[in-house]
């Protein structure tokens, strides 16, 4: 499945991505409950597949398979007792597909072309930091370009999202713990970044990291490995890679993690960046406002954002 945060009227919904669709699935949960005469369908449903990602995220295979089942059923009636269970796409927005995750743990120097861009040497650990919920955008948001600096940058990253509680976990049963896969852009201001020897100053602006356009379960994308990503500004290519080129792969991240701390279910883990920043082309290219960043990786689909300058001042 490609599973959805999407807004309908001002009310976010998570839903399930098909053909052009977008599949309101706790609503077409309790519409199918409700047709096979289930008692306190509501509650099931909102116990089941309730309308947020981290909680439905939480019910594991189980919500899961409900939710399928749910897809089957809107697909099939799309109204329901004058109840929209089915909406075309472009009359929805999408937001990001985990919109409030618990953790945003980050990697980085985990390709080799961008290790060597940035003058360092292979980690023998990977290097971690965070970015926070506050810095989480959708697909069809701009991304604000706040008057704190003119280094604004782009990452494309592929990233995973935890679907169960992960603590000691291997990495022969790593994959068992993820949920699937989604597109972030870990937008840096890069002055910021590297003021001081910890680079969360600038990776924990509002709105640096736009995520999406969904997020496609392990189930459909059973190999996280030999995915390509392009990310274009503008039309002009910018970064390449495969994620068959990562230093440290997923499963292996998990393990690493999970023996770290313990992953919860909608946890959300980028994986690096290829080379072909901005900041270590010659000369440095930045982003200004008015351009669009677009990351495509295979299997997943294209997340796509423009620069928007604004005037509001950070305090």
């Amino acid at each position: 499945m490609k599973l959805l945060t999407f807004r309908y009227e001002g009310v976010a919904r998570i839903g399930a991505y098909v053909d052009g669709l977008a599949v309101d699935l706790h609503t077409a949960f309790t519409a199918l409950l409700e047709s096979k005469g289930k008692r306190r369908a509501r509650q099931i449903a909102e116990a089941y597949i309730p309308n947020d990602m981290n909680g439905f995220l939480e019910g594991g295979k189980e919500s899961m398979a409900y939710a399928k089942e749910a897809v089957d059923y809107a697909l099939k009636v799309k109204t329901d007792k004058e109840r929209r269970l089915v909406f075309p796409a472009e009359e929805v927005k999408l937001e990001a597909p985990v919109p409030k995750p618990g953790k945003m743990i980050c990697v980085g120097h985990n390709y080799k072309e961008h290790i060597l861009e940035m003058k360092r040497e292979l980690p023998p650990y990977p290097v971690v930091f965070a970015k926070f919920a506050n810095t989480v955008i959708g697909p069809q948001d701009d991304i604000p370009f706040f008057p704190i600096s003119e280094q604004l940058d782009y990452e494309g990253e592929f990233a995973f999202v935890i679907g169960k509680k992960a603590r000691n976990v291997s990495q022969e049963e790593a994959l068992d713990y993820v949920a699937g896969y989604t597109i972030v852009n870990d937008v840096t201001y890069r002055d910021i970044q590297r003021r001081t020897l910890q680079w969360l100053q600038g990776k924990s602006v509002d709105g640096t990291a736009p995520m999406g356009p969904w997020l496609v379960t392990g189930d459909e994308l059973t190999d996280p490995s030999g995915l390509e990503m392009v990310v274009t500004v503008n039309g002009e290519e910018r970064q390449h890679t495969n994620t068959a080129n990562l230093v440290f792969t997923v499963p292996y991240l998990v393990e690493f993690l999970s023996n770290l701390m313990t992953l919860e279910p909608g946890d959300v883990i980028l994986t690096g960046t290829p080379g072909g920043v901005g900041f270590a082309r010659d000369p440095q290219v930045f982003l200004k406002d008015g351009d669009v960043v677009r990351i495509e990786i295979d299997k997943i689909g294209a997340l796509e954002n423009k620069v928007k300058k604004t005037t509001e001042v950070m305090v």
